[in-house]
């Protein structure tokens, strides 16, 4: 186990690349987290609105925030599952070379996958709007009819 600086040099330039992937997942559970609290805080508004008395318009707009939260939950378990990813990959360019194991498959592998949870964030994430997007507009017919 000889390790010399320049190897070491080297392979942290490879981990660089995940580290920036990194930083914008953490980015990215930031925003969704921020979303998540904002429907938590409306449903909460809902819910004591509806212990006073019942509403079926407050029951919908509980049903679509259910849906909407599922969504976002969904797109925080893919962003935290490909943030472990690239730790992992990080982990395993150090631990390749330190004992000289050809990784190169496993190290790409899971960069696929990685990738394919950041995806799937983003699909879960896009889905959310979109469903927060047009429960907007419904309710805006709905109030110029009064």
């Amino acid at each position: 186990m000889n390790i010399q600086t320049g190897d070491i040099g080297h392979i942290i330039q490879l981990a660089i690349a995940p580290v920036f992937l990194l930083s914008g997942v953490c980015t990215n559970l930031i925003v969704l987290t921020n979303r998540l609290a904002r429907i938590i805080d409306r449903s909460r508004v809902l819910e004591d609105r509806l212990d006073v008395a019942y509403s079926d318009p407050y029951l919908n707009e509980l049903d679509v925030l259910y849906g909407r939260s599922h969504l976002i939950n969904m797109s925080i378990f893919l962003s935290t599952a490909c943030g472990l990813f690239v730790c992992v990959i990080v982990a395993m360019l150090f631990l390749g070379d330190i004992t000289n194991l050809s990784l190169d498959k496993y190290i790409a592998g899971t960069f696929v996958v990685a990738v394919v949870c950041l995806v799937g964030s983003f699909v879960s994430l896009l889905r959310e709007i979109f469903i927060a997007s047009a429960w907007m507009r419904s309710q805006r017919h709905i109030r110029r009819k009064r």
